[in-house]
């Protein structure tokens, strides 16, 4: 192990790194920093590269070129159990023999010097405390539901005290509620520990809303690394735009003068204006127009881009809507019901035009 001589800003440093198993490559040549405290996921498609990245940190795999540091310590050779790091696994992975307080003081037990049993039982009586199981120790595993059995695997994880919790899609065995309600533990959870966490996942509103910073990987590589609302608002590429929430691609043809402003020619002959702070290119394009950045109005006049309903699906606090334009083909519509528009209005076969702010299309070149 490798020390440096002054502390890093960073718990989790990749630099240049890249994995093969035999002719694969799982992960290629990524740079990655984690800010001491942060709470990052890392987001993507099965088969991205974001668990092999998880396993690396944890020391179960091994760079195959590259560094790969926590704490300013480079981790070449180190094996799990010396780094200072925890996870928690998406099946949890805990000993069903065992009662709740001895699941939770295993890894305790484990360490040398020895720590004494008075040592031993304040440290998993405050991180039963932490989790919300004061009163669960004596619970055997199966007698916990899922949620509790998760809050199990969460306090054995941090009664450690590790620089980084790493989180392999921890919450992808709970029903939609539970696993609302865990997401806001978690975040609880960061607040109150300090630490950094790493979050695997494949669920973009889980990452979306737990999250610091969103890492999106495609393909092995990292192709967007922001703030939730960055890479919603503003998405690098098209694979960002599809994958990250619902959108809508349309192609057309863009022309533009000042790289600002200028104008899209969709399939169908219709022209919209469109406006980016920066980088508008003329040429074949993909437009990217978030659901909700569409508003529907009923046919006035000629002009404009026009559809007809084709699916109506009431949400509650919104609608979404399916239109079908003529030479594009399906659009998809939210509407917000606050204050009563027009979500209450349109029914399947109306006849309807497609508002678009001219800042609200994403332009990408094909």
């Amino acid at each position: 192990m490798n020390s440096l001589t002054t502390p890093s800003e960073f718990d989790v440093e990749f630099r240049n790194v890249t994995k093969q198993y035999g002719v694969v490559t799982a992960v290629s040549d990524i740079n990655l920093t984690l800010e001491r405290g942060a709470f990052v996921a890392l987001l993507g498609p099965s088969g991205c590269g974001k668990t092999t990245c998880l396993r690396m940190i944890g020391g179960f795999e091994q760079p195959t070129t590259g560094e790969l540091l926590i704490a300013g310590q480079n981790m070449r050779g180190v094996p799990p159990y010396r780094r200072p790091v925890n996870m928690v696994f998406q099946h949890y992975a805990l000993f069903p023999h065992f009662d709740v307080e001895t699941n939770i003081a295993y890894g305790l037990r484990q360490i040398r010097p020895r720590l004494d049993n008075a040592e031993i039982t304040r440290r998993v009586g405050e991180a039963l405390e932490m989790v919300h199981l004061g009163q669960y120790g004596k619970r055997r595993i199966h007698e916990l539901s899922g949620g509790q059995q998760q809050r199990v695997a969460l306090a054995r994880a941090i009664v450690n005290k590790p620089r980084v919790l790493l989180l392999d899609e921890p919450l992808a065995a709970l029903d939609k509620k539970l696993r609302t309600a865990m997401q806001m533990e978690l975040q609880n959870l960061h607040r109150e520990l300090g630490i950094t966490f790493l979050l695997v996942t494949h669920d973009q509103e889980e990452a979306l809303s737990m999250s610091d910073k969103v890492c999106v990987m495609n393909a092995g590589r990292i192709v967007q690394y922001a703030a939730p609302q960055d890479v919603y608002d503003n998405p690098a590429n098209i694979f960002v735009a599809d994958f990250v929430g619902k959108t809508n691609r349309i192609d057309a043809v863009v022309d533009t003068a000042d790289g600002r402003t200028g104008f899209a020619r969709l399939e169908n002959g219709v022209v919209l204006p469109v406006t980016k702070s920066s980088g508008l290119v003329s040429g074949k394009s993909v437009i990217s127009i978030r659901p909700e950045a569409i508003r529907l109005k009923a046919v006035n006049g000629t002009g404009g881009l026009r559809g007809q309903v084709t699916h109506r699906i009431f949400l509650g606090q919104s609608v979404e809507y399916s239109i079908s334009v003529p030479g594009i083909g399906g659009i998809l519509v939210y509407a917000d019901r606050a204050g009563g528009g027009p979500a209450d209005i349109f029914e399947p076969g109306a006849e309807v035009e497609l508002g678009i702010d001219p800042a609200a299309p994403h332009v990408f070149q094909a």
